[in-house]
């Protein structure tokens, strides 16, 4: 038996630079990891076949599931006749702009490359997810890191200075599709990257708090006007930056102090039920 963690991850950053030949748009963002996981087990199958173990009412258990793609991929690329059975606990929300379903895969190359005897280096497989999925690359080192394309191409940085980190989720879905089909770019803020890559470098946690941005964040509040809610709510507790992660629709925000943690987990607790007070980790 083999087991990982797959942890969440928040944007920084993220830039939507233009729409490229083949549909997707062109990002250029920041990412980080922080201490919400989702854990997986795996045992070896003799019968060959992928089986999925999770018990969750919105998570597939068949071939729609990204750990499903990622041990078949696998399985088809190394000629492997095993199969395998992947217990997947849930604790990341579903749908949320967290990667949680990247990570889970990204857990699944790194377990199976272990339990298969396959031993490939993080890059090969790093290089092998962006046939299945954009985040997955970057879930696959689980460190800080400037992505570019499609957010497969990773230039590690520095991992961030240590800070408290709240995440909110509204209790709504959103659509990643959905948000970039209403995306204008010409209406898109500045996103201060080149910033925050430098803050990094520095430890310089005042000048990370400032230059966090989401092109996309203004695209699902005009959507979903909950995200503005939960994002003005958390400003209004005093946290030092706060901001929409991915596509949507969570919102994190970081602190110094775990009692200030502790004060604006409270607040938020009264406008939506996935509240987490984690650790950066990055």
């Amino acid at each position: 038996m083999i087991y990982e963690t797959a942890p969440a991850k928040i944007n920084l950053t993220l830039d939507t630079l233009y729409k490229r030949d083949d549909g997707y748009h062109e990002v250029e963002m920041i990412m980080t990891t922080v201490d919400l996981n989702d854990r997986l087990s795996f045992e070896k199958r003799e019968d060959g076949e992928i089986v999925i173990d999770v018990e969750h009412n919105f998570v597939p258990s068949d071939h729609r599931n990204l750990a499903y793609k990622a041990a078949k991929l696998m399985k088809d690329k190394y000629n492997i006749k095993d199969g395998v059975t992947i217990s997947l606990e849930k604790s990341i929300p579903i749908s949320a702009g967290l990667a949680g379903g990247s990570s889970d895969a990204a857990a699944t190359f790194r377990g199976l490359n272990k339990l298969w005897g396959i031993n490939d280096s993080l890059e090969a497989l790093s290089d092998l997810s962006a046939e299945i999925g954009s985040d997955i690359s970057f879930c696959i080192y689980g460190k800080t890191a400037l992505c570019r394309g499609r957010g497969e191409q990773l230039t590690h940085l520095p991992k961030p200075p240590s800070a408290w980190v709240i995440i909110a989720k509204p209790d709504i879905g959103v659509s990643t599709p959905e948000i970039y089909g209403a995306l204008t770019l010409e209406k898109t803020s500045k996103v201060l990257t080149k910033e925050c890559q430098q803050a990094l470098i520095d430890g310089d946690y005042e000048r990370l708090c400032k230059s966090l941005g989401n092109s996309l964040e203004s695209v699902t509040m005009g959507l979903y006007p909950e995200v503005e809610k939960l994002k003005n709510t958390m400003t209004n507790t005093g946290v030092d930056a706060a901001l929409m992660s991915g596509s949507g629709p969570t919102v994190y925000g970081f602190v110094q102090k775990e009692r200030q943690a502790k004060q604006v987990y409270n607040a938020l607790k009264g406008c939506c039920k996935d509240v987490f007070i984690v650790r950066l980790l990055g």
